[in-house]
């Protein structure tokens, strides 16, 4: 799979922040309480947490510059779930407004960087900025499909489920080698374990599946030793110190 340039993780970031101001622009009072596709979390909690992360990544970026790190979140894990329940229930011009203001603070400081700056080490994951560009981008795009506001894993770009197939390897149980056949596309290899599990199916649909979101065009299936077997049981959510896609 190709690396995504600077230039192009810019692009997206851009794009996807774009779509999601214009979504959570039209959730009523209403709806922003109402259920997400995540459990226990309203659509408030969701946009609450698109903000902290947007947040949490422009302050990434804000240390980086200066040339020190900071924890992801403001008093932790901890600090983010807090955060999270008091903004929930803002009405939707203060959700609004805070995502807006948070979006423009992550897109400002991405936009200024140089080649070196994306190389630039920050706290999360133990990386690079780069890697906090990402990590923005997943959020954005696997965030807006729980809203249920139209843009589900069916939307997602084959750019940015590759991109998933490449994070999230690390799901992929020690033992598993997963052979990924989208249809008609080429065949992708995730692990290295003995016993061969081939899952076919729609591009977006085995993306949705790798991020535990629910499937979207039809079903998957599973194959080992040329039956058909369960999907396998993945791995936890890459976390390390940082976020978790919920």
């Amino acid at each position: 799979m190709t690396e995504l340039s600077s230039a192009a993780l810019l692009a997206n970031l851009k794009d996807a922040a774009g779509t999601v101001r214009n979504k959570v622009s039209s959730l009523t009072d209403a709806q922003l309480r109402e259920n997400s596709v995540l459990p226990g979390w309203s659509r408030g909690h969701v946009v609450a947490h698109i903000t902290g992360i947007s947040n949490a990544m422009a302050r990434q970026l804000e240390y980086a510059r200066r040339g020190e790190k900071i924890e992801i979140y403001d008093g932790g894990y901890a600090g983010r779930t807090q955060a999270i329940e008091m903004a929930a229930s803002q009405s939707p011009e203060q959700h609004l407004q805070e995502l807006n203001s948070a979006l423009d603070r992550a897109l400002n400081e991405f936009s200024t960087l140089d080649d070196a700056g994306w190389a630039t080490p920050i706290s999360f994951r133990d990386g690079v900025v780069k890697d906090g560009g990402l990590a923005l981008w997943r959020e954005l795009v696997i965030h807006l499909s729980d809203l249920e506001v139209g843009r589900g894993p069916e939307t997602w770009s084959r750019e940015f489920c590759e991109h998933l197939f490449d994070f999230l390897s690390a799901r992929v149980p020690e033992d598993t080698r997963l052979k990924l056949q989208p249809l008609g596309l080429p065949a992708i290899t995730l692990g290295a374990g003995a016993n061969t599990v081939s899952i076919n199916g729609m591009l977006t649909d085995i993306a949705a599946w790798l991020a535990g979101r629910e499937p979207s065009l039809g079903s998957l299936r599973a194959e080992a030793a040329a039956d058909g077997v369960a999907l396998p049981t993945l791995l936890p959510w890459p976390s390390g110190t940082a976020t978790t896609t919920k």
